[in-house]
């Protein structure tokens, strides 16, 4: 079986980098502003990264044509979309179908996550602690503060931290609104999918539609960059499963990468205008190999310790950091833009500050290079 998987490989067309960064870029909206509703966006792209509360809005805004932030808070406000732990244990804006199943799927993941607190959980039933904890929220709204302490009654010698995390990773816990709205502020308050949406949770899908949908979004791409958006282990069994259906190529390392047959891959000519995206956003976290968006020379400069910045893209490359300020959108490339750069940069700054704050006035202004 590995001498016909290396040969399969071996003989698979070549897609190089800027190939895949036009293929990626294209299924995630950011080639061309995308006709879609907001809820059909958030399907597309297996709901949004949303660490922090602004985050979905802004990637919404660099991939929408006629995109208002006021869509998607609508959304949430109508709990049609919500705010949940999913991929990678991060937050994810998803839609209310996705949340029911996408939650599920990746349950084994959060499972796995509580071996690293079993110190602060010695003598803990965590079935019953899952039991107790869904009664408080789905009862009201708890936050975690509230919820530790709660907890901490039934199992006094625990650490109250990792009671709360078991809490989080037994339970789908969704945060309740007015949190996450724009424009609106509210704490962290919690309670079930299963109460906030009014119907039970789905059973989890099977890999392999997940498996289409993932490459839609992401592909092409191999076994182990979808493990490392899911954030789970041991696809390659969907991948093999699916493979008669699929279509495979192989990058500049020689990788295997599956793709849908009819997904669109753009000549690597392609044009990619400048796009600002938020911290966090997903095209810069879901592929085990980031060549495709992030140079080598830029690696790890997206981000700082746990904090992560806004990032600039041009020619569809990661190209520089950005950060709104009290008067200004302030720019700061990793390297010299042209003239026909800094304007096209220009430009889509501006419009995203009309979609994103119509009401205010802000100057545009390049910092120094990050170098």
């Amino acid at each position: 079986m590995t001498n016909t998987k290396r040969s399969v490989t071996g003989t698979a067309p070549l897609l190089g980098t800027r190939a895949l960064n036009r293929a990626t870029l294209d299924r995630q909206l950011l080639l061309r502003p995308a006709r879609l509703s907001v809820a059909a966006a958030v399907e597309h792209l297996l709901g949004l990264q949303a660490q922090n509360v602004k985050p979905p809005y802004y990637a919404l805004a660099a991939r929408l044509d006629g995109f208002t932030p006021e869509s998607l808070s609508r959304l949430m406000a109508d709990r049609e979309a919500v705010r949940i732990v999913t991929m990678r244990s991060t937050i994810h804006t998803h839609t209310a179908d996705d949340c029911l199943t996408l939650r599920p799927l990746v349950q084994p993941a959060r499972d796995r996550e509580l071996v690293n607190f079993r110190a602060g959980l010695a003598g803990v039933d965590l079935d019953r602690l899952a039991a107790i904890a869904r009664g408080l929220v789905e009862d009201e709204p708890r936050t975690m503060k509230q919820l530790r302490e709660a907890l901490l009654r039934e199992w006094p010698d625990a650490d109250p931290q990792s009671l709360a995390v078991a809490a989080r990773c037994r339970l789908p816990l969704v945060q309740v609104t007015p949190r996450g709205l724009w424009g609106r502020s509210g704490q962290v308050s919690l309670t079930t999918a299963e109460h906030w949406l009014g119907r039970p949770a789905e059973p989890a899908p099977a890999p392999d539609a997940v498996v289409l949908r993932y490459l839609a979004a992401f592909g092409p791409a191999s076994v182990k960059d979808m493990q490392t958006w899911a954030g789970l282990t041991r696809l390659r069994d969907a991948f093999e499963r699916l493979r008669p259906q699929l279509v495979t190529f192989r990058d500049d390392n020689g990788v295997e990468l599956f793709d849908l047959p009819d997904a669109p891959r753009p000549d690597p000519d392609t044009p990619a205008p400048p796009r600002f995206l938020p911290e966090f956003d997903n095209l810069l976290l879901s592929h085990a190999d980031r060549t495709r968006v992030v140079p080598p020379e830029h690696r790890g400069r997206s981000w700082k310790g746990n904090m992560a910045y806004c990032t600039l893209l041009v020619d569809g490359f990661l190209a520089g950091l950005w950060r709104l300020e009290a008067d200004a959108l302030v720019i700061e490339p990793f390297a010299p833009l042209t003239r026909s750069q800094r304007d096209d940069v220009t430009a889509e700054g501006e419009r995203m500050l009309r979609v994103m704050h119509p009401q205010a006035s802000y100057d545009i202004r390049f910092g120094a290079v990050r170098t």
